[in-house]
């Protein structure tokens, strides 16, 4: 999430009310998860586990729970909780903006775009030409819908991420200010949600067709031309290259990749990233043809069992 203009260290330290090491004028552009931070940008830091992760990115701004030594190049900002002073900037640049109209006059709608009765679409949200969305479908503020795209009813883009600290008293949200970003030529069937960045994008690839009843992550990014049938369950943060197939009630881990071309059979978990051109099955997911081997194996065994209480 970049802000729309650059900060200084010293500005962004008073607005949290933080102490901080740097340069009072270096500069502040952004801030983001560590999976996707840029040069400018500040990451947050909270456990001894992940200082060198945080110091060691691209972001150049770290806010951080301990005082440490800053690198080179770098400032920090010392918060007795990053996390939530973290929240504090999301509200500050990104507020809650209540809508007034089920759609709202900050959004723009290409041409021939048809959208059906019962409708919410929020500020700042762009949709393209050629698109058609059905009834009663919600489209959050800012999210990005390319041409020729089809959302089918009941569908919801841009809910918050599923994304919290654990307090003594209860779990305090990660506040989202991120996007959801569809492509051209996405379809999306009925009853879809898909979860905008917590600071940047969730985004579906040119091309990708979903099934009804999908649910995926906050940050996670489909390829081009990636088919996904109902009843997926995608985690946060996840990468899903191109031209991925993923068959029904398969349920995806948080973190990981699925190669180019992967084929996952319905009813797979996948716990960890897997290689693209391949075939998988099972719980957790591996190569499906050595699996039914296995399973194939296992079923010899009583005649096996038999044959050696006969010798």
């Amino acid at each position: 999430m970049k802000f729309p203009k650059p900060h200084t260290l010293e500005e962004i330290a008073s607005l949290i009310d933080v102490n901080y090491i740097g340069d009072p004028s270096f500069p502040v552009l952004g801030m983001n998860e560590i999976h996707v931070v840029e040069p400018g940008d500040i990451v947050f830091v909270d456990h001894p586990k992940y200082y060198n992760k945080a110091l060691d990115s691209a972001a150049t701004i770290v806010l951080i729970n301990k005082e440490v030594t800053c690198p080179e190049g770098k400032a920090l900002l010392i918060s007795d909780d990053p996390f939530r002073d973290f929240n504090k900037l999301t509200k500050h640049f990104k507020p809650f903006q209540p809508a007034t109209s089920a759609i709202t006059d900050s959004a723009k709608i290409g041409k021939n775009t048809i959208i059906q009765p019962n409708c919410f679409i929020g500020n700042n949200v762009i949709i393209g030409d050629n698109c058609v969305i059905h009834s009663n479908v919600t489209i959050y503020d800012d999210t990005i819908i390319g041409n020729n795209v089809t959302i089918h009813a009941g569908t919801i883009l841009g809910a918050s991420a599923f994304y919290f600290k654990k307090r003594p008293e209860g779990f305090d949200p990660l506040i989202s200010g991120g996007r959801v970003v569809i492509k051209d030529y996405v379809d999306i069937g009925a009853l879809c949600t898909i979860d905008k960045g917590v600071t940047g994008d969730t985004t579906i690839g040119e091309g990708s067709k979903l099934d009804n009843q999908i649910q995926i992550g906050h940050d996670t990014m489909v390829g081009k031309k990636c088919l996904i049938a109902s009843q997926t369950g995608i985690a946060g943060c996840v990468i899903i290259e191109d031209e991925v197939t993923i068959w029904g009630q398969v349920g995806c881990a948080s973190g990981i990749t699925i190669g180019e071309k992967a084929v996952i059979h319905a009813q797979s978990g996948i716990s960890k990233s897997l290689p693209g051109h391949k075939t998988y099955w099972g719980t957790p997911a591996q190569e499906a043809r050595a699996v039914m081997k296995e399973m194939a194996n296992i079923k010899q065994l009583p005649k096996i069992i038999e044959q050696l209480k006969h010798k």
